[in-house]
């Protein structure tokens, strides 16, 4: 009895069916061939430590720091530029009324002239929208009064003044765009680099937040340990000093000292940078921000030094450059000690070890070890 069931069609004989299918099956075995050999050659990425991901965080704030001084650069330079521009606009603009002023003034004399016969008809035509060409006839300039020749000389100097002006203020606008630019730049590389950090830390579990808390406060406290270490070291040397000084014969001097910035004219403004700069604990790091509501790291120590009368400049690669350099073991309250080899961070020196500093994003200003970062060097503004 004959089957009525339909015949198995073999692989061979698919794969000897129609070109158009044969291409189709082909493409997708050899796709899912590939597909299977990638998958087998290229395992996921092993996740990686919780003090992988603090090192990573780290140099993401450490590089947004930089960012961030880049920021305040740029934008100390856009608010000069802008003030020149504004200033040279205001300057276009006062030489622009002289400047018709002048033009009115001989407009009236060579239509009194052309009054008087001087000038024919054409040419008092011509001279109502342009009365300088008419001066410079040397026909005309030769009838011309001393006071109206000194009338002419100040129109050709203001004249040659503005349009000097304008290109300056030309200048000065595309200059002004640049500096915006640039702006635009590095607060963008800021909050990338923000962004980046904030990714990392909500990608941990409760248990490797835990961790991370673990390893912060392991390194806070070798930090400590170090600030400990200093102020031990210079409350031995402070104790000498006076030993020495309580030794000399009267008239023989007053002391050794630490140097120009150890009188009293100093010690003033440091008690007022101190004091200014602990009024500030709590309130929150914001980059690019001067306060008097929050702080980034130079804008704080700016903030606190012009409480003393000191102008101190925006960023920390121009304040590193004010004043004298000290040593770690000279450090004496008020000073300036910077962090890191690309100067990106800076705080302001208590004693005993310890710095007040507006320190990262999502931190807020505080006493901390100068030793908890890199230091740099350190300065003493006056």
């Amino acid at each position: 009895m004959a089957s009525h069931r339909k015949p198995r069609t073999s692989t061979a004989a698919l794969l000897r069916s129609s070109a158009p299918g044969v291409g189709v099956t082909t493409a997708a075995l050899v796709t899912v061939g590939i597909v299977a050999q990638s998958a087998q050659a290229s395992p996921a990425a092993p996740k990686p430590s919780v003090e992988e991901v603090q090192q990573k965080v780290d140099a993401l704030y450490r590089q947004a720091g930089a960012a961030t001084q880049e920021y305040n650069a740029a934008k100390e330079a856009t608010r000069k530029q802008k003030q020149r521009v504004d200033g040279l606009l205001d300057d276009v603009a006062r030489r622009t009324d002289r400047l018709n002023q002048a033009r009115r003034t001989l407009g009236s004399l060579a239509a009194s002239q052309y009054r008087s016969g001087s000038v024919g008809s054409a040419s008092a035509l011509f001279l109502a929208d342009d009365p300088t060409s008419y001066f410079q006839s040397r026909r005309v300039m030769a009838r011309a009064t001393e006071r109206q020749k000194k009338l002419i000389d100040t129109y050709s100097t203001q004249q040659e003044a503005a349009a000097k002006k304008r290109g300056e203020a030309t200048r000065g606008l595309e200059r002004l765009t640049t500096a915006q630019a640039a702006l635009r730049e590095s607060k963008e590389s800021v909050q990338d680099k923000l962004g980046q950090a904030r990714g990392l830390l909500s990608k941990l579990s409760a248990q490797e937040k835990a961790r991370l808390a673990q390893l912060e406060r392991e390194r806070k406290a070798e930090a400590q340990r170090k600030a400990d270490e200093l102020a031990r070291r210079q409350a031995a040397e402070a104790r000498e000093r006076e030993k020495e000084k309580g030794e000399q014969k009267p008239g023989t001097g007053s002391g050794t000292g630490r140097g120009s910035g150890s009188g009293s004219s100093y010690s003033t403004k440091a008690e007022k940078v101190l004091a200014f700069a602990r009024a500030q604990i709590g309130k929150p790091y914001v980059w690019g921000a001067t306060g008097p509501s929050s702080y980034d790291c130079s804008g704080l120590t700016q903030a606190a030094w012009k409480a003393a009368g000191v102008d101190l400049p925006r960023t920390t690669w121009d304040q590193v450059k004010v004043g004298k350099r000290v040593a770690t073991k000279d450090l004496q309250p008020g000073d300036l000690v910077f962090f890191y080899d690309d100067i990106s961070h800076v705080g302001i020196y208590k004693g005993d070890g310890m710095m007040v500093h507006a320190p990262k994003p999502n931190a807020k200003v505080r006493e901390e070890s100068i030793y908890y970062m890199p230091i740099y060097g350190s300065v003493r503004p006056v």
